[in-house]
């Protein structure tokens, strides 16, 4: 159907929405390989400096720590895209469903080293919120020379 304004074709609006969706949706993958790769990257040289100074139970527990954060991570922006089109009632269970799933799942790697020696508590911690400090660290570091181009 021609556009009034422009006289051009344009494509149904449920079409356009899906091509919105699947943009949407590519933008989520290559944040999350971003950010993933960046964090196992990170976490994989540390840890192996830790493993090498001696120190194995800090290495270990920050890379198994890092593992379950990427597996969280991806979890997370499998779930969006599912709950796009459902009801309020459906679109809530599934999102209860999903943080229940993902808080045993981010359970695990605490429990472990809680219970085994050969894991670090503290270090176990710190990979879990590995992610989530990859992402504020390129924030920052994008940001602030931006601000200080701003204030020359």
């Amino acid at each position: 159907m021609p556009s009034p304004s422009t006289g051009k074709f344009q494509k149904p609006l449920k079409h356009r929405r899906r091509t919105k969706k699947i943009q949407q949706m590519e933008t989520v993958k290559q944040a999350q390989k971003k950010y993933t790769t960046l964090a196992l990257t990170l976490s994989i040289a540390v840890g192996l400096l830790f493993i090498l100074m001696g120190h194995k139970p800090v290495g270990k527990g920050l890379i198994l720590g890092t593992i379950f954060s990427v597996l969280n991570f991806i979890l997370m922006g499998k779930s969006i895209a599912l709950r796009f089109g459902r009801s309020k009632a459906k679109t809530f269970s599934f999102s209860m469903g999903s943080i229940i799933i993902r808080y045993s799942l981010l359970a695990i790697p605490l429990i472990a080293a809680v219970k085994y020696e050969q894991f670090n508590l503290v270090a176990a911690i710190l990979g879990i919120f590995m992610i989530q400090l990859v992402i504020l660290s390129e924030h920052a570091l994008t940001l602030i020379p931006a601000m200080r181009k701003k204030q020359i």
